[in-house]
């Protein structure tokens, strides 16, 4: 796999003094439990989160590092959800280079900014942790679920598993899950609440088959850093 691209810009080792501003969100699973993303923000950065962003964008900074990612795993045309979606800043390059695009999150103040930037594209309010595409009309033939950011360590506690069992239900067999998140503080805005060894583990039960792991969004080869773009296939 060969991609050249800035890593992500968030949660990446490059720029650890943004971390604890820029982290894509999720949001409160069933049960009306409170995720971390949601205990940190409280469900209302959607317009300050776009603006932070915005102003990185200005200022030159490559902010598609995650969309080319995914656009040399599966060709345009390909059916991709964006689990944790945000403000749709990957889901619109992706849908931008002509893929077929879903994009799925709790946080209304984030799918607000989505559904302003692009009214045409389908964004659904929904927690991942019970995630049915069923009952949004959804086809579950995913080729490609990208969980961009640090979605994993903001879900909440003990709902990893069942966020992995979720997603790993919408996809056609053969296809791909790409999870990115940070492993230590200098990388999250949360303490460490999940491993890669425990993330492998809820891919494994499952029924994903690890693929290849990085450091970045721009495929550097991972050397047991505080970062991680982890790739698994049903």
């Amino acid at each position: 796999m060969s991609i050249t691209t800035l890593p992500d810009l968030v949660g990446s080792p490059q720029l650890t003094g943004l971390n604890r501003i820029f982290e894509r969100p999720h949001g409160r699973p069933m049960l009306a439990v409170m995720s971390r993303w949601e205990e940190l923000t409280g469900g209302t950065s959607g317009e300050d989160y776009a603006a932070r962003f915005a102003a990185l964008a200005g200022s030159g900074k490559d902010m598609h590092g995650e969309a080319r990612f995914c656009a040399a795993l599966v060709p345009a045309g390909a059916r991709v959800l964006d689990a944790g979606c945000g403000t749709g800043r990957v889901m619109i390059r992706l849908a931008e280079l002509g893929y077929d695009c879903v994009g799925v999150d709790l946080d209304a103040s984030m799918l607000a900014v989505a559904r302003k930037k692009a009214p045409g594209l389908p964004w659904f309010q929904a927690d991942l942790a019970g995630f049915d595409p069923a009952v949004l009309d959804i086809a579950t033939d995913f080729d490609l679920v990208v969980a961009a950011g640090n979605i994993f360590p903001l879900l909440a506690a003990d709902t990893e598993a069942a966020v992995v069992e979720r997603l790993t239900a919408t996809l056609r067999p053969g296809g791909l899950i790409v999870a990115g998140f940070g492993l230590d503080e200098a990388h999250l805005p949360v303490p460490p609440s999940i491993t890669l060894s425990e993330y492998d583990a809820c891919c494994a039960a499952a029924g994903l088959t690890f693929v290849d792991r990085f450091a970045t969004w721009d495929a550097d080869p991972y050397d047991d850093g505080g970062y991680a773009v982890s790739v698994h296939r049903r």
